[in-house]
């Protein structure tokens, strides 16, 4: 497997800083953290970084946090702005490495995938099989091992002073669940890229050592189909003893049957034809509609804070086969 080198003149470039400086800061410019440091002479504490890369000096690990309920309880961990920049100035340089060595048939946060293409690609494969088996990671981003993680990054990268970097980033988290030596925070640029690659490793082995032909991962989120339930049932447990055997992942309890009955994906039910909303994606769509037009109503949103809500809201239902759940919104 080739490894690449000579990265962190790339990374420690003033133009390349400069740029992951835009990017952290893009929808930002009023945020105090990024007004501090426009104040400062940014010039200088670009040159700064830029001696940081160049002698593996980057300090990361400064924290905070906030809770997330949506689509379900979820603690963020927020680097603070510097870090944010040295994340992008790193990713800028090393997301094509990560690019390279994702199938065809993931799409997480990739350019040019998306949850959509998942979607699209997910009912294709509904379309032509009999059987699904559906599984997902417990814990995904705090089952994350961290030396198993850096060993797998040393199998891409050769530049030491990149990976003195991502070490330093690992290392800067340790999950509360999980303990010392695991876990990614969620809400890192770099926690989306290393947790896409760790699994990575499992894609590889579903698509070139067991040669299963129909699979879509997004995330953890992982379906592989078939016209042989007996065979994808097999599948089921060579996957589930990889991931525990090389990545210490543990696999929910997988929901299996028939396409025609439907498959649960990403928050949609997918029929051979169409999609329909799961049944927890519909409570929540009627949950939130009324608590934005409660916020709207009573003055708490103006009308355009309430349509920044609510579009995406609108986005997620009109995908799916929604038209009489609409009509009778719409009329109630």
């Amino acid at each position: 497997m080739k490894r690449t080198g000579n990265l962190i003149e790339m990374v420690a470039d003033l133009d390349n800083i400069r740029y992951a400086f835009y990017l952290a800061s893009k929808g930002r410019h009023k945020k105090r953290e990024v007004l501090q440091w426009l104040l400062r002479d940014t010039e200088k504490e670009f040159v700064r970084m830029q001696n940081d890369f160049l002698t593996a000096n980057i300090k990361v690990g400064d924290y905070h946090f906030f809770k997330v309920y949506e689509p379900k309880e979820r603690l963020i961990y927020a680097s603070a702005f510097e870090e944010r920049v040295i994340h992008h100035a790193l990713m800028r340089v090393c997301s094509p490495i990560f690019e390279q060595f994702q199938i065809s048939d993931s799409y997480a946060c990739r350019v040019g995938k998306g949850q959509h293409k998942a979607l699209e690609q997910a009912r294709k494969n509904s379309q032509n099989t009999k059987w699904f088996v559906k599984m997902d990671i417990c814990k995904y981003f705090d089952s994350i091992d961290h030396e198993i993680l850096k060993s797998l990054l040393r199998r891409r990268i050769k530049d030491v002073f990149v990976l003195n970097a991502f070490d330093k980033i690992i290392d800067s988290y340790h999950s509360v669940l999980r303990g010392a030596g695991k876990g990614l925070p969620i809400g890192n640029l770099t926690s989306q890229y290393f947790a896409n690659f760790y699994l990575g490793f499992a894609d590889h082995f579903i698509k070139e050592k067991l040669r299963v032909k129909c699979y879509v991962r997004y995330m953890d989120d992982m379906v592989i189909w078939g016209n042989d339930k007996t065979e994808l049932l097999g599948f089921y447990q060579k996957i589930k003893a990889f991931l525990a055997e090389n990545l210490q992942m543990e696999l929910h309890p997988i929901c299996h049957n028939k396409t025609v009955e439907g498959v649960p994906f990403l928050g949609y039910r997918i029929m051979k034809t169409h999609l329909r909303l799961s049944i927890k994606s519909k409570k929540r769509y009627l949950k939130k509609l009324l608590e934005y037009r409660k916020f709207y109503n009573y003055g708490i949103w103006t009308e355009s804070e309430y349509y920044s809500h609510a579009t995406p809201l609108a986005a997620f239902v009109l995908k799916a086969d929604t038209l009489k759940l609409r009509a009778a919104i719409q009329k109630k």
